[in-house]
Protein backbone atom coordinates (compact mmCIF):
# COMPACT_ATOMS: atom_id res chain seq x y z
CA UNK A 1 0.00 0.00 0.00
CA UNK A 2 2.83 2.43 0.84
CA UNK A 3 4.46 1.74 -2.52
CA UNK A 4 1.15 2.36 -4.31
CA UNK A 5 0.75 5.71 -2.52
CA UNK A 6 4.23 6.87 -3.53
CA UNK A 7 3.72 5.81 -7.15
CA UNK A 8 0.34 7.54 -7.31
CA UNK A 9 1.59 10.74 -5.69
CA UNK A 10 4.61 11.03 -7.99
CA UNK A 11 2.59 10.20 -11.12
CA UNK A 12 0.10 12.95 -10.30
CA UNK A 13 2.80 15.43 -9.32
CA UNK A 14 4.61 15.19 -12.65
CA UNK A 15 1.50 14.71 -14.77
CA UNK A 16 2.53 11.34 -16.16
CA UNK A 17 -1.14 10.33 -16.26
CA UNK A 18 -2.33 13.47 -18.07
CA UNK A 19 -3.71 13.61 -21.62
CA UNK A 20 -0.50 15.04 -23.01
CA UNK A 21 1.45 12.08 -21.59
CA UNK A 22 -0.78 9.03 -22.08
CA UNK A 23 -3.54 10.36 -24.31
CA UNK A 24 -7.25 10.91 -23.50
CA UNK A 25 -7.72 7.45 -22.00
CA UNK A 26 -11.23 8.16 -20.60
CA UNK A 27 -12.41 9.10 -24.07
CA UNK A 28 -10.62 6.24 -25.78
CA UNK A 29 -12.00 3.51 -23.54
CA UNK A 30 -15.54 4.71 -24.27
CA UNK A 31 -14.79 4.59 -27.98
CA UNK A 32 -13.42 1.08 -27.53
CA UNK A 33 -16.28 -0.38 -25.41
CA UNK A 34 -13.97 -3.34 -24.61
CA UNK A 35 -15.31 -6.71 -23.54
CA UNK A 36 -11.97 -7.78 -22.06
CA UNK A 37 -8.83 -6.09 -20.80
CA UNK A 38 -6.99 -7.49 -23.83
CA UNK A 39 -9.47 -5.71 -26.12
CA UNK A 40 -8.69 -2.48 -24.33
CA UNK A 41 -4.91 -2.97 -24.44
CA UNK A 42 -4.97 -3.62 -28.19
CA UNK A 43 -7.20 -0.61 -28.84
CA UNK A 44 -5.12 1.64 -26.58
CA UNK A 45 -1.82 0.72 -28.23
CA UNK A 46 -3.32 1.44 -31.65
CA UNK A 47 -4.54 4.87 -30.51
CA UNK A 48 -1.27 5.57 -28.72
CA UNK A 49 0.71 4.79 -31.88
CA UNK A 50 -1.17 7.55 -33.75
CA UNK A 51 -0.80 9.85 -30.74
CA UNK A 52 2.99 9.37 -30.69
CA UNK A 53 3.27 9.82 -34.44
CA UNK A 54 1.45 13.16 -34.25
CA UNK A 55 3.84 14.24 -31.50
CA UNK A 56 6.88 13.23 -33.52
CA UNK A 57 7.95 10.59 -30.98
CA UNK A 58 9.69 7.67 -32.66
CA UNK A 59 8.94 5.01 -30.04
CA UNK A 60 6.57 2.08 -30.18
CA UNK A 61 3.62 2.26 -27.75
CA UNK A 62 5.19 -0.34 -25.48
CA UNK A 63 8.57 1.42 -25.51
CA UNK A 64 6.85 4.71 -24.71
CA UNK A 65 4.98 3.27 -21.70
CA UNK A 66 8.24 1.77 -20.43
CA UNK A 67 9.93 5.16 -20.90
CA UNK A 68 7.25 6.85 -18.78
CA UNK A 69 7.82 4.23 -16.10
CA UNK A 70 11.55 4.94 -16.12
CA UNK A 71 10.89 8.68 -15.82
CA UNK A 72 8.67 7.97 -12.83
CA UNK A 73 11.42 5.88 -11.24
CA UNK A 74 13.95 8.70 -11.66
CA UNK A 75 11.56 11.21 -10.12
CA UNK A 76 11.01 8.97 -7.10
CA UNK A 77 14.58 7.76 -6.53
CA UNK A 78 16.36 11.01 -7.36
CA UNK A 79 14.07 14.02 -6.92
CA UNK A 80 11.78 12.86 -4.11
CA UNK A 81 14.63 11.12 -2.30
CA UNK A 82 16.68 14.34 -2.36
CA UNK A 83 13.70 16.33 -1.08
CA UNK A 84 13.10 13.83 1.73
CA UNK A 85 16.71 14.15 2.87
CA UNK A 86 16.24 17.92 3.22
CA UNK A 87 13.28 17.55 5.60
CA UNK A 88 14.28 18.17 9.22
CA UNK A 89 12.51 17.30 12.44
CA UNK A 90 11.75 21.00 12.93
CA UNK A 91 10.13 21.13 9.47
CA UNK A 92 7.78 18.33 10.54
CA UNK A 93 6.95 19.98 13.87
CA UNK A 94 6.19 23.32 12.19
CA UNK A 95 4.11 21.65 9.48
CA UNK A 96 1.86 19.88 11.99
CA UNK A 97 1.56 23.07 14.05
CA UNK A 98 0.53 25.14 11.02
CA UNK A 99 -1.83 22.41 9.87
CA UNK A 100 -3.82 22.25 13.10
CA UNK A 101 -3.53 25.92 14.14
CA UNK A 102 -3.01 28.25 11.17
CA UNK A 103 -4.80 26.36 8.40
CA UNK A 104 -7.71 25.27 10.58
CA UNK A 105 -8.22 28.84 11.77
CA UNK A 106 -7.92 30.25 8.23
CA UNK A 107 -10.47 27.70 7.01
CA UNK A 108 -12.80 28.65 9.86
CA UNK A 109 -12.58 32.36 8.95
CA UNK A 110 -13.12 31.59 5.27
CA UNK A 111 -16.25 29.62 6.11
CA UNK A 112 -17.64 32.46 8.20
CA UNK A 113 -16.89 35.03 5.45
CA UNK A 114 -18.56 32.82 2.83
CA UNK A 115 -21.75 32.47 4.88
CA UNK A 116 -21.62 36.18 5.78
CA UNK A 117 -21.66 37.07 2.08
CA UNK A 118 -24.58 34.73 1.39
CA UNK A 119 -26.57 36.21 4.27
CA UNK A 120 -25.97 39.74 3.02
CA UNK A 121 -27.14 38.82 -0.50
CA UNK A 122 -30.23 36.91 0.67
CA UNK A 123 -31.31 39.52 3.21
CA UNK A 124 -30.52 42.56 1.07
CA UNK A 125 -29.32 44.58 4.06
CA UNK A 126 -25.94 45.69 5.33
CA UNK A 127 -24.41 43.29 7.83
CA UNK A 128 -21.57 44.60 9.97
CA UNK A 129 -18.95 42.83 12.12
CA UNK A 130 -19.84 43.08 15.80
CA UNK A 131 -17.55 44.90 18.26
CA UNK A 132 -15.23 42.60 20.21
CA UNK A 133 -17.19 43.40 23.37
CA UNK A 134 -20.39 42.01 21.83
CA UNK A 135 -18.57 38.83 20.93
CA UNK A 136 -17.42 38.39 24.53
CA UNK A 137 -20.65 39.40 26.25
CA UNK A 138 -23.34 38.18 23.87
CA UNK A 139 -21.70 35.63 21.51
CA UNK A 140 -22.56 37.81 18.51
CA UNK A 141 -20.36 37.86 15.37
CA UNK A 142 -22.31 40.31 13.19
CA UNK A 143 -25.22 42.69 13.51
CA UNK A 144 -27.91 44.42 11.46
CA UNK A 145 -28.94 47.91 12.50
CA UNK A 146 -32.60 48.86 12.17
CA UNK A 147 -33.04 52.43 13.36
CA UNK A 148 -31.70 52.53 16.89
CA UNK A 149 -32.11 48.80 17.45
CA UNK A 150 -29.94 45.86 16.48
CA UNK A 151 -30.32 42.27 15.35
CA UNK A 152 -27.47 39.95 16.32
CA UNK A 153 -26.08 37.14 14.19
CA UNK A 154 -23.82 34.30 15.20
CA UNK A 155 -22.29 32.05 12.54
CA UNK A 156 -21.49 28.60 13.90
CA UNK A 157 -19.54 26.21 11.61
CA UNK A 158 -20.44 22.58 12.35
CA UNK A 159 -19.95 19.10 10.91
CA UNK A 160 -22.66 16.52 10.19
CA UNK A 161 -21.52 14.64 13.29
CA UNK A 162 -22.33 17.70 15.40
CA UNK A 163 -25.86 18.31 14.10
CA UNK A 164 -27.53 16.38 16.97
CA UNK A 165 -25.92 18.90 19.35
CA UNK A 166 -27.60 21.95 17.76
CA UNK A 167 -30.34 22.19 20.38
CA UNK A 168 -27.70 22.20 23.14
CA UNK A 169 -25.84 25.11 21.54
CA UNK A 170 -29.10 27.04 21.20
CA UNK A 171 -29.89 26.39 24.84
CA UNK A 172 -26.38 27.31 26.02
CA UNK A 173 -26.15 30.48 23.92
CA UNK A 174 -29.74 31.47 24.57
CA UNK A 175 -28.91 33.13 27.89
CA UNK A 176 -26.42 35.60 26.43
CA UNK A 177 -28.61 36.16 23.38
CA UNK A 178 -31.52 37.06 25.66
CA UNK A 179 -29.38 39.75 27.28
CA UNK A 180 -28.59 41.17 23.84
CA UNK A 181 -32.29 41.38 23.00
CA UNK A 182 -33.03 43.13 26.30
CA UNK A 183 -30.26 45.67 25.71
CA UNK A 184 -30.60 46.29 21.96
CA UNK A 185 -34.20 45.43 21.10
CA UNK A 186 -33.57 42.78 18.44
CA UNK A 187 -33.21 39.02 18.59
CA UNK A 188 -30.01 37.05 17.98
CA UNK A 189 -30.07 34.33 15.32
CA UNK A 190 -27.63 31.44 15.09
CA UNK A 191 -26.68 30.54 11.52
CA UNK A 192 -25.22 27.03 11.38
CA UNK A 193 -22.88 26.49 8.44
CA UNK A 194 -21.85 23.10 7.11
CA UNK A 195 -19.55 21.84 4.37
CA UNK A 196 -21.33 19.92 1.60
CA UNK A 197 -19.63 18.82 -1.63
CA UNK A 198 -16.72 21.15 -0.82
CA UNK A 199 -19.07 24.12 -0.53
CA UNK A 200 -20.18 26.03 2.56
CA UNK A 201 -23.95 26.00 3.02
CA UNK A 202 -26.39 27.23 5.63
CA UNK A 203 -27.58 24.15 7.52
CA UNK A 204 -30.71 25.87 8.86
CA UNK A 205 -31.92 27.94 5.84
CA UNK A 206 -35.21 28.68 7.57
CA UNK A 207 -33.27 31.21 9.64
CA UNK A 208 -33.22 33.56 6.61
CA UNK A 209 -37.00 34.04 6.76
CA UNK A 210 -36.88 34.38 10.53
CA UNK A 211 -34.33 37.20 10.24
CA UNK A 212 -36.44 38.90 7.54
CA UNK A 213 -39.47 38.76 9.85
CA UNK A 214 -37.44 40.32 12.66
CA UNK A 215 -36.23 43.08 10.33
CA UNK A 216 -39.84 43.88 9.38
CA UNK A 217 -40.91 43.78 13.03
CA UNK A 218 -38.28 46.32 14.02
CA UNK A 219 -38.99 48.51 11.00
CA UNK A 220 -42.62 48.58 12.09
CA UNK A 221 -41.57 49.78 15.52
CA UNK A 222 -42.90 46.71 17.28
Amino acid sequence: MAKEWILNMATNRWGLNKKNSVGPVSQWIRESSPKTIQDWENFYYKKLADFLKNKGISLSPKEYIEDLGRKLHVKITEVIQAEIEEVTEEDCIQYIYKLVIDRTYDGYLTEIKTIYGKLQRDLGVEIKPAPDEWDRLYNVDFYIQIGKRYIGLQIKPITYEQTPEIYRWKEWLGRTHKKFEENFGGKVFIVFSIKKDNKKEIYNPEVIEQIKEEIERLKGGR
